[in-house]
């Protein structure tokens, strides 16, 4: 096995904590590039939202690049992106007494501000589409979510009771697969059907997609080129529009590892982001306090 990356956080002359951090590069279905345990099933989390997607730009051929990249995105509840979310819900015939994502501490306590409303618009917009019941849409047992398995496990190119599932923080379905057929799935997205507007809408407006400041926004930002979705616990997934796929996780799932990992992982493979390989720490004066950096 390829040894992981490692990221460094210093402080001064101390090396506070190191993390360890796995990554795979996969393009036309062989691995390109790795470090650390390509086999090492994670969870994608968020990460899994293009994925989750792809009906709804398939039931839908009139919704905008808004619309669509609202339902791949972990929010952060601005204007903006709330905004988005009522669009996405109106021109599907949807309310937002239908959202079941729950509230969100920090956050005004109406579902729309839930960092995954917009996924929870598109899964209800597709349940009305296909004459799903919208009660109880985000329960295991519904047609759904079972259909939403079906898609992440042929993405990834597996059988369904391949897929290790699990309940997400917004209460649907959440899915564990290899780092290797993360990577895979996200290097075939713009072959799938509907996957090409998912894209463009992703790439088109990166915002929509965190935030200011987030990691697959900035990235995106730096790269127009290259796709970007933030899971959970310190796991990105990415894709070139060449089709290199890319799955990086920090193994103690402390998201602050990914910025130069992705920087040291992507640079050979055209993902230049010098702005990500040293991340500067600040004390609760506003001074630089420190750094986190690959070894």
């Amino acid at each position: 096995m390829a040894e992981p990356l490692r990221v460094a956080v210093r402080r001064g002359e101390i090396v506070e904590c190191l993390h360890e951090v796995h990554a795979v590069a996969v393009q036309d279905g062989s691995i390109v590039a790795k470090a650390g345990n390509a086999a090492l099933v994670a969870s994608l989390r968020s990460s899994a939202k293009p994925l989750q997607a792809l009906p709804l730009a398939r039931a839908y051929d009139n919704l905008s690049e808004d619309e669509l990249a609202i339902a791949s995105a972990s929010h952060f509840g601005t204007p903006e992106h709330v905004e988005a979310v009522r669009r996405l819900l109106a021109a599907t015939g949807g309310s937002e007494d239908e959202l079941d994502c729950g509230l969100q501490d920090r956050r005004p306590p109406e579902p729309v501000f839930h960092n995954c409303s917009g996924k929870h618009a598109g899964m209800i917009a597709v349940c009305r589409a296909q004459g799903w019941p919208v009660e109880g849409y985000r329960r295991p047992d519904h047609p759904l979510q079972l259909a939403l398995l079906e898609e992440v496990a042929g993405a990834a190119e597996v059988e369904p009771g391949e897929v290790a599932t699990g309940l997400d923080g917004c209460g649907v379905v959440c899915f564990g697969v290899s780092l290797e057929r993360a990577a895979a799935a996200f290097s075939r997205l713009e072959r799938l059907e509907g996957g090409d507007r998912i894209a463009s809408s992703m790439r088109g407006r990166p915002v929509l997609i965190g935030g200011e400041g987030a990691t697959d926004t900035e990235l995106m930002r730096a790269q127009p080129e290259w796709l970007a979705k933030a899971g959970a616990e310190g796991l990105m997934c990415a894709v070139s529009s060449s089709g290199i796929g890319l799955a990086v996780k920090v193994a103690d799932g402390n998201s602050r590892a990914l910025r130069p990992a992705l920087a040291a992982f992507g640079a050979p493979l055209g993902l230049d982001l010098p702005a990500f390989a040293e991340v500067t720490l600040r004390n609760s004066h506003g001074e630089p306090a420190g750094t986190v950096s690959g070894l």
